[in-house]
Order: C-alpha cells, then sequence, then structure tokens
C-alpha cells in the first residue's frame, strides 16, 4: 500500500506536495519521494524513511516547478535496500515521463518478459511499477505514432494499458512538456481523488490517494477518478477525462481501505471513513451480543488507533463502559508488515503499553480492526492479563483473514495467517482469549452499502478467496508464497552480513 500524490498549479508546487505527503504517511513509512518539472527538466529526490527525515531544505530548493507527483511507500517482506524502487520512476522515452503508482500487478513478469522481447524495453530493477510506467510509456508511443502527444493519444494509450495489465493500480504520470495524466484500475480496486483550488491566476488540481491530502491542503475534493477513468491535466490547467476500460468493468473497491488503511478523516467513493468504522461497531455489536455474554463484559476497549470508532460505536450500543486501556506509541511502524516473528512481537510492546488501573480485576472486551497473523492479537491478550485482567475477550470488526492480499496491500501468505485452517474458537485459543467474535462479510459490505447504496461489489478477497481480476489460482498463490519466503531469506541473510 502507497500513497500518492500529483499536482498542476500555478506557482512552485514542491512544499505543497511534501505537505500532502504527510497526510499520506500513514500509507508508507519506508521511502519518500518527489518529482517536479521546471523549464522542460525534472528534478527529483526521493529516499528510504519518512517525509521528514527524506526532505531536507537544500533538497526542496532543487525541486523547483509548477507541477509535480509525489509517493510514500510502505515497507514489504523482501523489498529491495536499494532506493532504486522508491517512486517516483522515471523513463526518458518517448516523451519524458515521471510516474507513482500504488497498488500491484498480478501479471508483471509475464508483462516484464514481453516488454523486453516484443517491445524491446529494458527493465532496471524487480518493481511492477517500473513494468507498468514502461507499458504506459510504450502504449503512449504507439498511440503519438512517436511524433505528436495529445489528449487523444493519452486516453488510447492509458485503455491498451487496461488491455494488457491485471491488477489493482492508481497512477499519476507526469509528462514532460504535456500535463499530468491519472488513471484507475478498471475495477477500481484502489482509491484516487481529485481536488481543485481556484486563485486568481485559475485553477488549481491536485490527484491523491485520500481526500484528507487535497482538504488538508486547502483543495475542495471534487470527485473520485471512476474505475477504467483516465484524467488529463494540461500545463495549463486545462481539465479533461474519459472512460477507457471495457463496458463490463465493474466497481470493486478494496474494503481493507475502509476496516484499516484510510485515515478516519478521508471521505472515499463517497463513504466517510470515520462513519464506516462507526458502523462497523454498530454491526459488530449485534454480533457480540448474540455470541457473548453480555453481563460477563465489564468494560470495551479499542487496540488503537483505526479500531476506536468501531469500539465506541459498539459500547454505546450495547450500553458498556467504554475505557482507553492501551496508550500506542506512534513512532512504531505497523506490525503486521514486519518481517520475522520476533521482529512483530517485540514492536508489539514497543508500540503499546496498558494501563493497569482500567485492567485490574475486570472483564474487557478488546475490539481491533481485523487479526491477521495473530501475533498482535496474542500479545495484546497477554498484556491484558498481566496488566490484570480477569477476563479477556476479543472482537474483530472485519472477517477472519484467510487468503492473501494480491493487488498492493503486502499481507502474509496463506499458511501464515491465523485463520487459515481454523475455526473461531481455535483461534480464540491461539491468542488466548477466553472467547472471540469475528464481523461477517456480509455485514462488513451492508456497512458500505448503507451508507453509499450505489456500491455493489467490493474486492473481499482477503476474506473470501475472490479475486476480481479473475488470474488468481492456487498456483498462483504457491508461487507467490514461494517467492515470499525466498525475498524474507534473502532480506534476513543480508541484514545478518550488514
Amino acid at each position: 500500500m502507497c500513497g500518492i500524490v500529483g499536482v498542476v498549479g500555478h506557482s512552485p508546487v514542491n512544499q505543497l506536495i511534501y505537505d500532502s505527503l504527510l497526510l499520506l504517511q500513514h500509507r508508507g513509512q519506508d521511502a519518500a519521494g518527489i518529482a517536479t518539472s521546471h523549464q522542460q527538466l525534472f528534478k527529483m529526490h526521493k529516499a528510504h524513511g519518512l517525509v521528514r527525515d527524506v526532505f531536507r531544505t537544500r533538497d526542496m530548493r532543487v525541486l523547483a516547478g509548477n507541477s509535480g507527483l509525489g509517493q510514500v511507500r510502505y515497507p514489504t517482506a523482501g523489498s529491495s535496500a536499494s532506493v532504486d524502487e522508491a517512486q517516483p520512476f522515471y523513463v526518458n522515452a518517448p516523451f519524458g515521463i515521471t510516474f507513482v503508482h500504488n497498488g500491484n500487478l498480478t501479471n508483471w513478469r509475464e508483462l516484464r518478459e514481453a516488454l523486453f522481447k516484443f517491445d524491446r524495453r529494458h527493465i532496471n530493477t524487480n518493481s511492477d511499477s517500473e513494468v507498468l510506467l514502461n507499458v504506459f510509456a510504450h502504449e503512449l508511443q504507439q498511440a503519438a505514432n512517436g511524433v505528436t502527444l495529445d489528449e487523444h493519444a493519452a486516453f488510447t494509450a492509458v485503455a491498451a494499458v487496461h488491455r494488457r495489465a491485471r491488477g489493482g493500480y492508481a497512477v499519476i504520470a507526469h509528462i514532460s512538456s504535456f500535463g499530468m495524466v491519472a488513471f484507475r484500475d478498471p475495477h477500481g480496486i484502489r482509491p484516487l481523488c481529485l481536488g481543485r483550488r481556484d486563485t486568481n491566476k485559475g485553477a488549481e488540481w491536485m490527484l491523491a490517494s485520500e481526500s484528507v491530502a487535497l482538504t488538508g491542503c486547502g483543495f475542495s475534493l471534487v470527485r473520485d477518478i471512476a474505475p477504467g477513468e483516465a484524467v488529463v491535466i494540461a500545463e495549463d490547467g486545462t481539465l479533461s477525462s474519459q472512460q477507457c476500460a471495457q463496458s463490463d468493468a465493474i466497481h470493486t473497491p478494496c474494503v481493507f481501505e475502509y476496516v484499516y488503511f484510510a485515515r478516519p478523516d478521508s471521505v472515499m467513493d463517497g463513504v466517510s471513513i470515520y462513519a464506516a468504522r462507526l458502523h462497523m461497531g454498530e454491526y459488530l455489536a449485534d454480533k457480540v451480543a448474540k455470541s457473548l455474554r453480555l453481563g460477563d463484559i465489564d468494560v470495551v476497549m479499542p487496540i488503537p488507533d483505526s479500531s476506536r470508532p468501531s469500539a465506541m460505536q459498539l459500547a454505546s450500543r450495547l450500553n458498556l463502559c467504554y475505557r482507553e486501556g492501551f496508550i500506542k506509541n506512534r513512532y512504531i511502524g505497523r506490525t503486521f508488515i514486519m518481517p520475522g516473528q520476533a521482529i512483530r512481537k517485540k514492536s508489539v510492546r514497543q508500540k503499546l503499553s496498558a494501563i493497569d488501573l482500567e485492567f485490574r480485576g475486570k472483564n474487557v472486551l478488546l475490539v481491533d480492526d481485523s487479526i491477521v497473523r495473530g501475533t498482535t492479537s496474542r500479545e495484546i491478550v497477554d498484556m491484558a492479563r498481566t496488566a490484570g485482567a480477569n477476563k479477556v475477550f476479543f472482537a474483530s470488526a472485519a472477517p477472519p483473514v484467510r487468503f492473501p492480499n494480491v493487488y498492493g496491500i503486502d499481507m502474509p501468505t496463506q499458511t501464515e495467517l491465523i485463520a487459515n485452517g481454523r475455526d473461531t474458537e481455535q483461534i480464540a485459543n491461539e491468542i488466548g482469549a477466553d472467547g472471540l467474535v469475528y464481523q461477517d462479510l456480509e455485514n462488513l459490505e451492508q456497512t458500505l452499502r448503507d451508507l453509499n447504496p450505489s456500491m455493489k461489489h467490493f474486492e473481499s478477497s482477503c476474506f473470501n478467496g475472490q479475486y476480481v481480476t479473475g488470474d488468481i489460482d492456487a498456483a498462483y498463490l504457491d508461487r507467490l508464497s514461494a517467492a515470499r519466503g525466498d525475498q524474507v531469506a534473502a532480506s534476513l541473510e543480508e541484514s545478518e552480513d550488514s
């Protein structure tokens, strides 16, 4: 999962992009980068680390220009230590393009081979984003006949990308002396939205993964980019758009964005993330009331931060006491995407600390957004007991995670998931809870339909194993598991040698 942003303005945009990346920092803490365009030259700086650490005053001075884009990337198991895989990416042919991407291609290996054999393009990293950039660049060259680049050529190129690429992707491409092209995969799996700000020099435009990046920088949310749609913003601020996907494309956004990744102050595909999580708490409360004896619960506590709205609403609906029992250290990364069991276990203890007074002698219902490996949940239950809890119940605002996500969320392979091959009682025993309640998938999806009735379908593969692109089978997941194992081993060997 990554955060991307692009700006076309009438004054220098380096600070604006920097500020927007800070607002998207939750989507990636591994690397950050910005590329701007000035006098037909691209200026770029990228490195590993948080936004505030990557950019210094000297870096910002170099990033001149009234248009540009940026990205924050999260760490994945086996990610290259080289800054070469940080974004933005750049290619100089046919027109000079910088490029940021959020998501994951499921057929990137086949595309890379085709690019080398037939399109005569060389890929220098193992990043699917570089593959996608070169597919786009090749199709742009074909559509423009190598000479003339206009809106029609840009839309034609995006349509060709949709025909060739499989997976979830949101893209912003900055083409030298032309403008910005943004597009979203035909299923709308990965999010992308458009904002506008009016100035005395005319309209300025911003594209971003989440609306919070727009509103936090003084832009108004105009709308989400539609699945399969391409938007072209010329250097003078003129905007045009066109649907470039086949007519049978179905809007199928990733449900995990609403559960966990997106900030609560964002609006995504017309749904307030905060309202969605409150609503999840209501449905979860009904399930808890059916599954546990409410008289056995003294207090409801969230696992900070994304589960807090659901926990508050659950407590309110069931007329139970709500308390904050854990304090979060905000400077520790997310644990389910950290390689190595020992590292994840240590990270949980560093990330959370318990307030003993809130636990001592009480029966506690802990509410979390989801349970993935179970490492975090097991440690949290143990912390609650150590703090003096009498009984510890656990509720998840999401259903059991039984399958890997292949569209841009670096979840573990299937064998690493605690819900794989276990029922609810067995999972409760594994994490040490006295009782466990999961949200039903039907109810999770209904929370979003309640808030936006036009949403009919969702990318819920990590819960139900149904992959909307139609190209994922058991053999693919086996290859993914094997590749992940090789990457983790290489990463651990590299860390031991360093």
